[in-house]
């Protein structure tokens, strides 16, 4: 990865061309996701309200300072449906930025060309007050379920570990864009840092 320089004004990936670097990732906390949500220029999508037992347990951007988040990532954890702990992902970014593919283990930037279409959506969440239809990514590693859709004209994936986690994407989840969340948000429960979020 080359940083921006007297030739381009962008970073550069000598594989894919231009590219978004991905941000630190910080323990988190109310503040950490304030400053991801400040600067995103993509919705940053939490199940509101977070599920019972359910934790924030991470947040990441990809963007620099000049161009903003084209990408965010946030992280919840708690109690799966079958038993056992849970983890979920939830990344909304623009065409051709890659972190959902990075999370969910497979090649390629857009899920595009791994989307399972078929007559029905596999998942449903309401996105912002608006019902989202998902669809199951093909080519994930089989330890997680993966789900890719559209909302707000930008990508929105679902990464559920274990597998066995994704069954809470067909009970409808609700999601919010914390951007336009209120005072609310100061009251998030934190938990530990996911070790999802760092891979």
């Amino acid at each position: 990865m080359r940083a921006p320089g007297l030739f381009s004004d962008s970073w550069q990936c000598a594989a894919h061309g231009t590219v978004h670097p991905l941000q630190p990732v910080v323990p988190p906390s109310v503040e950490a996701l304030g400053v991801v949500v400040h600067r995103a220029q993509v919705p940053v999508w939490m199940p509101w309200p977070l599920p019972v037992g359910w934790l924030f347990t991470g947040v990441a951007c990809a963007g620099d300072d000049r161009s903003g988040g084209r990408a965010t990532a946030v992280a919840c954890s708690g109690p799966g449906p079958l038993g056992g702990p849970g983890e979920l992902l939830l990344i909304a970014e623009e065409l051709g930025v890659g972190l959902g593919a990075r999370y969910a283990g497979i090649d390629g930037p857009d899920p595009g060309p791994h989307l399972r279409l078929g007559a029905a959506p596999h998942a449903k969440v309401l996105a912002a007050g608006r019902p989202t239809p998902l669809w199951q990514v093909q080519d994930a590693p089989s330890d997680r379920a993966v789900f890719a859709g559209e909302a707000r004209g930008l990508w929105l994936w679902a990464i559920a570990w274990p597998e066995q986690s994704g069954l809470m994407m067909y009970d409808e989840l609700v999601l919010t864009d914390l951007r336009e969340a209120g005072a609310e948000v100061d009251l998030l429960p934190c938990g530990a840092l996911s070790p999802r979020i760092l891979s």
